[in-house]
């Protein structure tokens, strides 16, 4: 069986407070490494299956925010703007191809095509660029932090994942109610490697089919 070939990153950027590692839908967190978030209940590691309703998670919320250091961080639509504007910048300046991205009020999705940086410089690159942009119209000060302190991101390795992906990723807003979001640094997906045109006998073209059928 070949080894799959990351074509594509999902990267997930959480607001500052948000998805604690005892948040009551679960996290990838192992730990819960300080006592007073400890407190606010049990940790609950992977996702859920059975999803907690809406009121559970801003009770949760609620007592977080007694105990976390800075006030709980939530994008409002001028904040949301200029999100974008930042990740503009970022992607143009780091020479990113984006396939996707939805910003919502507690966090961030963004498709990424692969790139000589890595998915975590991405996310540092994406991340300070923000904050950058945020705290220059005022719409944060320079001693708050605007994100969790690091991000999360998931390989895609097939054009399939990456369609599928997109479409997850442009249905985020739709399920919250939220304005549909059409942003001018995101590039139609054209099923690259496997595009129109590609040279179908390239190694890596043959790689990535092949590790296709083993899967």
């Amino acid at each position: 069986m070949q080894r799959a070939i990351v074509i594509a990153h999902h990267l997930i950027l959480t607001a500052y407070g948000w998805w604690l590692p005892n948040d009551p839908r679960g996290s990838g967190s192992r730990i819960v490494g300080i006592n007073t978030i400890a407190e606010l209940g049990e940790l609950h590691q992977g996702r859920q299956r059975i999803q907690p309703p809406s009121g559970t998670i801003r009770e949760f919320y609620t007592r977080a925010e007694n105990v976390l250091s800075f006030e709980l961080v939530e994008f409002n639509a001028a904040a949301i703007q200029e999100i974008a504007v930042g990740f503009g910048e970022a992607i143009s300046e780091c020479q990113y191809t984006c396939y996707g991205c939805a910003i919502m009020p507690d966090h961030v999705h963004l498709i990424i095509r692969k790139h000589k940086d890595k998915a975590e410089q991405m996310i540092v690159n994406l991340q300070e660029s923000c904050r950058l942009r945020l705290s220059a119209v005022g719409l944060r000060s320079s001693g708050h932090p605007v994100w969790a302190r690091s991000g999360w991101k998931v390989f895609l390795d097939h054009p399939d994942d990456v369609r599928r992906t997109i479409r997850y990723v442009n249905n985020n807003p739709r399920q919250r109610k939220m304005p549909e979001q059409k942003w001018e640094f995101v590039t139609e997906y054209d099923g690259w490697p496997l595009h129109e045109g590609h040279n179908p006998n390239s190694p890596y073209a043959r790689r990535l089919r092949g590790a296709a059928r083993d899967r």
